[in-house]
């Protein structure tokens, strides 16, 4: 720690108020930088940690005094990190995080709960398959607290790369070369239309062919609505969304009542959806047979419940 953080700062040895400083950090301190790094300004940050502004700014000008360099620049409308800034936000994040999850952790050991993973995971995996799989390892190993967040792929890949999270689940094709990957399930793209669509009667059906036609999607930022975007792209042609919105129970339902068409993973399909008039279609583009992935930062250094829980969840189905 003492070497990384001489490097980082190129604080010499012997200086007073250099790397040894770290140690005399208290969490309140680091606490507080991290809000004026969220907030952007001094005043901003004192009201979110009820404050008062000069016990703010006395206690960052101490904080720069003991690493011996700025942390903040500051401006006439706020503060900016400065490159060491950026250093010790990225260490005092996870230092708070570590506090706060040991304090998690043994609160639960006082109420019987022997260990606690946490997994965030995209929306296909969370409606297809975790519910299954979660509630087998929960029969397993009872005692052991699963928190579960639901997240958009992009999202749960930094989560994981910057331990928010011990195990992290999404799109296979999603661009990730930071995390150790493992294969979790695969599933189907299939196209979902009105019984009494054009489309409805066909067999199977690439994407191209149905650009023609309004799509029902989800929001801009999921990697599914990215995918398609990309492909119909490749294709030559331009997926025409007509609304987009935050769950594929509600592009079935906007699609039952005759707004569009739209590309959903079959094991997402709610069976509960049996009342809507929907068709189901195949995708014939090889891309629409798309994989899930599990991905930690690596796996030898996982607490044990978490490998137990990676271990069951790699399992063969």
């Amino acid at each position: 720690m003492a070497k990384t953080w001489r490097k980082i700062y190129g604080l010499p040895r012997n200086r007073p108020g250099g790397y040894q400083a770290v140690r005399r950090f208290d969490f309140m301190t680091l606490k507080l930088f991290v809000s004026i790094a969220d907030e952007g300004r001094l005043t901003a940050a004192a009201e979110r940690e009820h404050m008062a502004l000069a016990a703010v700014s006395k206690r960052i000008s101490d904080l720069e005094s003991l690493v011996g360099t700025s942390l903040l620049y500051r401006r006439p409308r706020g503060v900016e990190l400065t490159p060491a800034g950026h250093a010790f936000l990225h260490h005092a994040r996870r230092i708070l995080e570590d506090i706060e999850r040991l304090r998690a952790e043994l609160s639960e050991y006082g109420e019987g709960v022997r260990g606690h993973v946490r997994i965030h995971s995209n929306t296909s995996a969370i409606i297809a398959f975790l519910p299954q799989d979660l509630s087998a390892f929960s029969r397993l190993y009872p005692e052991i607290k699963i928190d579960l967040q639901e997240r958009i792929s992009s999202e749960v890949i930094a989560a994981v790369r910057d331990g928010l999270t011990d195990v992290g689940i999404f799109a296979g094709h999603v661009a990730c070369d930071t995390l150790q990957l493992l294969p979790y399930r695969s599933d189907r793209l299939v196209l979902m239309t009105p019984r009494d669509h054009p489309l409805a009667d066909r067999s199977s059906i690439y994407l191209h062919e149905a650009t023609d036609h309004d799509f029902i999607g989800l929001q801009q930022d999921t990697s599914l609505q990215s995918l398609l975007h990309e492909q119909a792209g490749r294709a030559g042609k331009t997926l025409r969304m007509r609304i987009q919105v935050r769950s594929f129970d509600a592009i079935c339902r906007m699609i039952h009542h005759g707004m569009g068409v739209g590309v959903l993973p079959e094991r997402t399909i709610y069976r509960e959806l049996g009342d809507l008039q929907l068709r189901s279609i195949p995708l014939s583009d090889e891309w629409a047979r798309r994989e899930l992935v599990i991905g930690v930062r690596q796996y030898d250094a996982l607490p044990v419940i978490a490998r137990h829980l990676v271990d069951h969840l790699t399992a063969p189905a």
